[in-house]
C-alpha cells in the first residue's frame, strides 16, 4: 500500500495520524538519534521533512540518517522547487491556494515536474492553505502572499472545496510555525464536513491537548515541528493523544 492509500484508509476507519515535521536548517544530525528513537517508540506515522528555507544544504544528509535508522515514512514538505530529493518516499506536490501568486499555484510546478515524473517519489498533491496564525511567518513573507483571516470559515471552506474539485488529493490548513493563533477548531470542523479528501492541521500546536481538540475537530492528520524541536519530550505526548481518538 503506498502513502495515500494508507492516508485513505486511515481516513476510511477514522484513525487519526501524527506526522513530525522535520526541518533540515533546525535539525543536527548529533541529535537526530534521539529525535529518532523517541518517535519510534511513541509511533509518529510520517515525518515531514523541508522548511521554508534550507540555507545548509542539509536535505540530502537529513533523509539518508533518518532512513539509516527507521522505517518510518519520509515525505517532503518543500517550500521551494530546489528542495527536492531521491532519499524521501513521497512528496507533497503542494499548491498554494489560499494565495493569488501564480508562481505558487502552478509555476513552480511546471519547473519540477520532469524531475518529479523520472523519480520514485510517490507524488501526493496537497492544496496548501495559510491561515492567519496571529504573527507574520516565513512563508507568507516568501511567498508574498496574505493568510485567510483566523475567523473566516466560509473562506476555508470554499477554498478547500475549490481545491478538491480541482483533482488535489489532501487539503493542508496551516498556521505557520510558530503561530500563536492556531487554525480554530471551528475552522477544521467547518472544512473537515465539506470536503471528502483528507485534511491535515499544523501551526501552533504545541501541547498534546491541542492535538487532541484538533483531531476531534476532523483533522486526519497533525503536524507539530516547532514545538518538538524545543521539547522533543512532547513527540510521546502528542502521539498519544491523537492516536488515543477511536473509531466510534
Amino acid at each position: 500500500m503506498n502513502i495515500y492509500q494508507n492516508m485513505l484508509q486511515a481516513k476510511a476507519n477514522a484513525e487519526k495520524r501524527f506526522a513530525m515535521l522535520i526541518d533540515p536548517d533546525k535539525v543536527h544530525l548529533n541529535d537526530i538519534d534521539e529525535i529518532i528513537k523517541r518517535a519510534v517508540d511513541a509511533g509518529v506515522d510520517y515525518f515531514f521533512v523541508g522548511g521554508s528555507l534550507i540555507v545548509n544544504n542539509g536535505l540530502d544528509s537529513c533523509l539518508t540518517e533518518i532512513k539509516k535508522r527507521c522505517s518510518i515514512p519520509l515525505i517532503l514538505f518543500p517550500g521551494d522547487s530546489y528542495q527536492l530529493s531521491y532519499r524521501a518516499d513521497a512528496i507533497l506536490f503542494l499548491s498554494l491556494i489560499s494565495g493569488r501568486n501564480a508562481e505558487l499555484l502552478i509555476g513552480k510546478h511546471v519547473i519540477t515536474a520532469p524531475y518529479l515524473k523520472l523519480s520514485p517519489l510517490e507524488i501526493i498533491s496537497c492544496g496548501y492553505i495559510l491561515v492567519d496564525g496571529g504573527v507574520p511567518t516565513t512563508v507568507s513573507y516568501m511567498s508574498n502572499t496574505q493568510p485567510i483571516p483566523s475567523d473566516k470559515d466560509d473562506i476555508s471552506i470554499c477554498t478547500a472545496l475549490a481545491g478538491e474539485m480541482l483533482g488535489l488529493k489532501l487539503i493542508y490548513l496551516d498556521a505557520g510555525s510558530g503561530a500563536v493563533i492556531p487554525v480554530s477548531e471551528s475552522m477544521i470542523e467547518s472544512v473537515s464536513q465539506t470536503i471528502e479528501i483528507p485534511v491535515i492541521v499544523g501551526g501552533g500546536i504545541d501541547t498534546p491537548e491541542k492535538a487532541l481538540r484538533n483531531v476531534k475537530a476532523g483533522a486526519d492528520i497533525i503536524v507539530v515541528g516547532n514545538a518538538i524541536e524545543k521539547d522533543p519530550r512532547l513527540i510521546q505526548e502528542i502521539a498519544h493523544a491523537v492516536h488515543s481518538v477511536t473509531p466510534v
